[in-house]
């Protein structure tokens, strides 16, 4: 549904309980979790709460949440691993399951129209002071609500976040380098080209696979769209020919929407291009075999994932202690060396210098090798500053979502 037909649709259901107002913050959790800051409205019972989360498995990490409960003294967490349109329209039905969705950026416009989900005040964020300004300073390229920093903000004075960012990246392709040129990977028209017929791979969700293809149309001159994110009714119909005749034609060995069913397809071979995430990449590497994540001609996909408290949750302090943790040191290394951005600098400072300068830098790996990564390696595409500035799009809510939304429901029966 478009953000109007689906608040339309729920002002007749039930509103959501509001999240009771939090306590003073406990002082004995403060001084043992330092992270936390007194300035936080903890409840004092902090140890009676419960933190449900649901996300895809990139964030809901069983480590992850298991140092998260150690450090903050929660008394129990669990966490479901699910895909971003699975637990939309879970949550629109009125599934009160979870605390948090460890949403992403460009979905938040569906949940915060129907009142779903709840803010954080920024204030309750120790951790927040070190932000990227990514998250904070609109660029001129696009409009403020077609860029992160125009999605997750309630107020413009940001004070109040729909959705604390943990985790953000610019995606591109992934490749097998002894079956396929960095060249040719080097466009999102490769995933379309006849030469890679049954290999290639799109990821399963539509908002996703509609800008690739108009990407790709756009440098084979098929299309002229100036925000591959946000495409028109004729530009989408376009786009969804395409992609039928794609399908038609046998191009795609699999519509991937999972982490570890993309590791297998790219380390086996039966998939050697592919609209890939950098840790499946870095993942398949680790097995000893080749797999090389592209710089993008056209640019690159920007998104962020971040907690969204569930609106009514009986578990906001545990919510907003759990976002703070993101912003912290140890969860930041663990995505970071996976492949991924911290949204915050404070990872620099919990990070042995020589693992940042890789990861976020473009310098060369130093010291053992890890992963398949060895002395004097250089992280694909370079530093977080050089991709950063060749983004294509940030992902977002397209103005002709149901519309979108039907031509993909033809290509997957097609």
């Amino acid at each position: 549904m478009s953000i109007e037909s689906i608040k339309r649709y729920h002002t007749s259901r039930r509103k959501f309980l509001q999240a009771a107002g939090g306590g003073a913050a406990a002082a004995a959790i403060a001084a043992k979790f330092p992270y936390f800051g007194a300035q936080q409205a903890f409840a004092a019972s902090l140890a009676e709460q419960e933190l449900r989360t649901v996300g895809l498995s990139v964030t809901v990490q069983e480590r992850i949440l298991n140092d998260f409960k150690e450090k903050s003294g929660v008394k129990a967490v669990s966490g479901k691993a699910d895909i971003f349109p699975n637990t939309q329209t879970e949550l629109l039905s009125g599934s009160t399951a979870y605390d948090c969705w460890e949403t992403i950026g460009e979905r938040l416009a569906a949940v915060v129209a129907t009142e779903k989900i709840t803010t954080v005040p920024t204030a309750n964020l120790k951790n927040w002071a070190n932000i990227r300004e990514t998250f904070t300073k609109a660029s001129d390229r696009w409009d403020l609500n077609r860029q992160i920093v125009g999605q997750i903000w309630k107020d413009e004075g940001q004070t109040e976040l729909w959705m604390v960012p943990t985790v953000y990246n610019y995606d591109a392709i992934g490749y097998r380098p002894d079956l396929v040129s960095a060249e040719e990977a080097s466009t999102w028209a490769s995933l379309f080209d006849p030469k890679f017929k049954g290999k290639t791979g799109l990821n399963v969700d539509p908002l996703i696979a509609f800008g690739q293809a108009i990407m790709a149309m756009n440098t084979l001159g098929l299309l002229k769209v100036a925000n591959p994110g946000n495409p028109n009714a004729q530009e989408i119909d376009e786009a969804a020919k395409f992609l039928i005749s794609k399908k038609k034609e046998g191009q795609f060995r699999a519509l991937w929407g999972d982490f570890g069913e993309l590791v297998n397809l790219l380390a086996s071979g039966e998939m050697i291009i592919a609209d890939a995430w950098q840790p499946a990449v870095m993942a398949v590497k680790a097995q000893g075999v080749q797999c090389s994540y592209a710089t993008m001609k056209e640019g690159y996909r920007g998104w962020a994932i971040g907690v969204s408290p569930i609106t009514g949750t009986p578990n906001l302090d545990a919510v907003t202690a759990y976002a703070d943790y993101w912003l912290s040191g140890p969860p930041a290394i663990a995505v970071s060396e996976q492949g991924y951005y911290s949204p915050t600098t404070n990872v620099k400072d919990s990070m042995p210098a020589e693992k940042y300068a890789f990861w976020y830098e473009g310098k060369p790996w130093v010291g053992a090798e890890e992963r398949g990564i060895k002395e004097g390696d250089l992280r694909d595409g370079g530093s977080l500053e050089t991709r950063a500035a060749n983004v294509a799009y940030w992902h977002q809510w397209p103005d002709e979502y149901d519309h979108l939304m039907a031509k993909w429901d033809e290509f997957l029966s097609a």
